[in-house]
């Protein structure tokens, strides 16, 4: 096995894949934070066109929804995979043949979504699959809490990454993420990323490497998603692509909490987008 794999192996048991470092056993069958074991464990397999644009392309976004989550939102749209780990146990053998046939399929990538807490089988899968014949870019789709050590390990595995930069403000990040540190560690981890990928490049309309960040504006987040605005025009690069997405609505335990158990006004995003492009960042249409 290759050094750099063998590194990323080690720190998932004990667990210190993620910012949490719950030092879980994961290969002795001990559950983290995640509620997933070592064993690779996925939702689905497809193309999927509901991405942006520039991944979807005209053949889909080749994408595997990876069960467990290390961030375990408590308005999570696909709760039943993050927080429940609905899916099934696949090997590695599998998984490569699932990703060459993403691309005899056509698909535009290969798009993990909530990969990190199996980013060493990733890595793994994506390394020999290229040695098979793999030749379409890797997405890493992911909450944007990430270890900066970590990233720098996928440095050459991922072509293009794709963060959802969800709070600025503290209080949110430990009443809705149980991780008050998330917003400091989400803005180092995007400026990783943007030092491995740079600006997202696309040609023929379709992303082939690059950062692509994504924001969800939350009832009552105006503030917080100018923040995340101003944070990547000013600390990450002007040229930045980012989808300021407005599809927010009160999922799993939102209605626990008032401040989120409702939608945002179609105003709040109107500012939201608005202030992105007065910013001068890419706006995805």
């Amino acid at each position: 096995m290759d050094r750099f794999l063998a590194e990323l192996y080690s720190l998932m048991s004990p667990c210190t894949l993620c910012p949490r470092r719950c030092g879980a056993r994961r290969t002795s069958g001990e559950l983290g934070f995640c509620r997933m074991p070592a064993e690779l464990h996925i939702a689905s397999v497809g193309p999927h066109f509901g991405e942006e644009a520039p991944l979807v392309g005209k053949g889909g976004s080749g994408t595997i929804f990876l069960s467990g989550c290390n961030l375990l939102c408590v308005f999570c749209q696909n709760w039943e995979i993050s927080h429940q780990g609905r899916g099934r146990v696949i090997d590695l053998d599998d998984l490569v043949t699932e990703m060459l046939s993403l691309q005899q399929m056509g698909c535009e990538n290969i798009n993990f979504v909530s990969p990190t807490h199996y980013a060493p089988s990733l890595a793994e899968a994506v390394t020999r699959s290229r040695e098979q014949g793999l030749r379409v870019p890797i997405v890493y789709n992911c909450g944007g809490y990430e270890r900066e050590e970590v990233l720098q390990k996928l440095d050459g595995i991922v072509d293009i990454y794709m963060p959802d930069i969800k709070f600025t403000e503290v209080m949110d990040a430990e009443a809705y993420l149980q991780s008050a540190d998330y917003p400091r560690v989400a803005r180092k981890a995007v400026q990783e990323m943007h030092r491995q990928v740079g600006d997202l490049q696309v040609c023929n309309g379709v992303a082939v490497r690059g950062l692509l960040v994504r924001h969800l504006v939350m009832p009552g987040g105006l503030q917080q998603a100018e923040a995340v605005i101003d944070f990547l025009a000013d600390e990450v690069s002007a040229q930045t692509y980012i989808n300021v997405m407005g599809q927010y609505r009160p999922c799993y335990r939102a209605g626990e909490f008032a401040a989120i158990s409702h939608r945002p006004t179609p105003r709040e995003w109107e500012q939201a987008r608005a202030h992105a492009v007065a910013r001068g960042l890419r706006v995805d249409p």
